[in-house]
Parts: structure tokens; C-alpha cells; sequence
């Protein structure tokens, strides 16, 4: 199974490894992607932060390879997922910035509206 996960911060990334830690084996492989703003450090700096809890949380994990990315985190999350051949997509139900409302972020409905394959939107527990 080949996974492609979307994150912005070690709060999504936790929610997610929490779901695939259960559910991915050392068979699998598991891309994540942290996609951040290129002109804006801090975002980088969280969405590097988010790469290495999931290098860490998802050892267990045949193959895991993490990258950041610029953009549009729907469509850079699509076009990985065609890049790659991924059988699932694993979101964070809305932004992990502890500041986010509880509500289906908007990126997180433009990839459910155009997904081509499985979506799964995992819930981001409150800090």
C-alpha cells in the first residue's frame, strides 16, 4: 500500500501517524508531504518540524520518505498522489495551528472534491 500523507504541523503529523500506526506495515510505503508558503519561515519551519515527527513516529514503516513542498496544498497533495501511484491520501481534518476552528479546513474539501482516490480526513484532537 502506498500511502501520501499531507501535513502543515507536528499536530496533524501526530493525528495521522496515531491512524497509520495502526493500519501501515513494513510492506507499505508512506510519503509525506508538508506543504508551507516558501516566503514565509516559520511555516517552514513547522512543516520541517512535522517531516521528522513522521521519520520518527512511522520507523516501523517499510518505506517513508518526507519532503516539503510550496503551493497549493490541495493540488501539490494531487499531483504527488499522481506522481507517485498512492492508494491513499491521509489529511488532518483542517490546519494543525492550534488557532484553527474545528470545521473541514478548505484545503482539506478542495482535495475531497477532486480526489480521484481514497481520502482519508483524520480528526485533530484539541491542544
Amino acid at each position: 500500500m502506498q500511502y501520501l500523507v499531507g501535513t502543515d504541523s507536528v499536530h496533524t503529523t501526530a493525528a495521522i501517524c496515531d491512524y497509520l500506526e495502526a493500519r501501515a506495515t513494513a510492506d507499505d510505503a508512506v510519503t509525506v508531504i508538508a506543504v508551507a508558503p516558501a516566503d514565509e519561515p516559520t511555516a517552514r519551519r513547522d512543516a520541517d518540524e512535522a517531516l521528522n515527527v513522521a521519520t520518527v513516529r512511522l520507523a516501523a514503516v517499510g518505506d517513508v520518505e518526507t519532503e516539503r513542498r510550496s503551493g497549493m496544498p490541495a493540488k501539490v497533495l494531487r499531483d504527488v498522489a499522481a506522481e507517485r501511484g498512492a492508494d491513499e491520501i491521509v489529511i488532518g481534518t483542517h490546519s494543525g495551528d492550534p488557532d484553527a476552528t474545528r470545521e473541514v479546513g478548505s484545503s482539506a474539501r478542495r482535495l475531497l472534491a477532486a480526489a480521484r482516490r481514497p481520502v482519508v480526513v483524520v480528526p485533530i484532537p484539541e491542544l
